[in-house]
């Protein structure tokens, strides 16, 4: 019997950790400035995770959120799927697990590395898995704490990154109109060294070498990045238009990931966005990669802009490399 059943994004929550790294901070740091921050990236400050604080923590913390919205209880999720590139542990158990125990929840759980496409990347297994008949109630989550990975002495990547969680529940409908529209993700593995955390893994197990180099931090070729997001990105975006046949002006929230101000005016503007279109919360939060997107929609949410019905525009790019897209009607009270 065929199922004939929707995914619909049904509620948004998330999780800000309480210290914030101003620009003025990083001044104190590294030979840097608030004014070529700001400049080059549009961020003024990011949240630090506590010592404490890991990722499944934060991750738990946006979950339940998304859960108490969607008045749904644990026993109702009956899958977990968490992107993140930075792991409670990097081998074993998944965060996935960890998250699924911090809430209570008995359920399929795993993560995703896909960086900062993992929650997109997310969504698209959630409505795969909803629209075939196996689950009802997904709960995906884009959580990381990018602290871990950074290397607070290079003032080209400490400026860029913050720490944060994003959770939503995607669950299953009758009604069209509440339907996930699409969703598009790709990857390209031959750029796969413009976004790398080199150890610890296969290629370079831990050593006191692989620390001495610092080869477990985060490393980026900036430049190269950059121009290639600003070009995917806005390739992307256009192609899930035409072929949802939506014009750009029927986005209520385009919600890009908040990497840089300078990506995210240039996708924009060739877009033909207005600024009221534009979700954009990089000066607040800096890049807090697979947990930028349901951060950014949280922010909507809870100030009043996102109500039940608009449609909201996904798009973003990360190390892999790997980009997404997608079109997305919120369901949500």
């Amino acid at each position: 019997m065929a199922n004939n059943k929707y995914a619909a994004f049904r509620s948004i929550g998330a999780y800000v950790p309480s210290k914030v790294l101003t620009n003025a901070d990083l001044e104190k740091m590294v030979d840097t400035s608030d004014e070529w921050i700001t400049k080059r990236t549009g961020i003024k400050e990011r949240h630090i995770a506590a010592k404490d604080e890991s990722t499944s923590d934060m991750a738990a913390k946006a979950g339940k959120m998304a859960l108490d919205r969607a008045n749904l209880n644990p026993e109702d999720i009956d899958l977990i799927v968490c992107g993140t590139v930075t792991p409670d542990y990097f081998n074993m158990p998944s965060t996935a697990c960890l998250i699924a125990d911090k809430l209570n929840i008995k359920a399929q759980a795993f993560d995703i590395s896909s960086a900062c496409s993992g929650f997109v990347y997310a969504l698209s297994v959630a409505k795969a898995f909803i629209e075939s008949g196996m689950k009802k109630n997904v709960l995906i989550i884009g959580a990381e704490k990018f602290s871990s990975i950074v290397d607070w002495s290079d003032r080209n990547t400490c400026v860029l990154f913050g720490d944060g969680a994003g959770a939503a529940i995607i669950s299953a409908t009758d009604d069209k109109n509440e339907a996930i529209i699409d969703v598009k993700a790709d990857a390209d593995g031959s750029y796969w060294d413009f976004l790398i955390t080199p150890a610890p893994g296969s290629v370079n197990p831990v050593s006191q070498e692989v620390i001495e180099q610092g080869l477990q931090y985060v490393k980026m070729k900036g430049n190269e990045t950059f121009k290639l997001a600003v070009k995917t990105l806005t390739k992307d975006v256009k192609e899930i238009l035409e072929e949802n046949n939506i014009k750009t002006e029927q986005i209520d929230h385009f919600v890009p990931h908040q990497a840089n101000y300078r990506i995210i005016n240039a996708v924009g503007n060739s877009l033909g966005m207005s600024e009221s279109q534009v979700v954009l919360t990089v000066h607040k939060y800096g890049n807090t990669s697979a947990a930028s997107i349901p951060m950014a929609i949280n922010d909507i949410y809870e100030s009043g802009k996102l109500k039940k019905g608009e449609l909201m525009l996904f798009d973003t790019f990360g190390g892999g490399l790997t980009w997404a897209s997608a079109l997305v009607p919120f369901a949500g009270e």
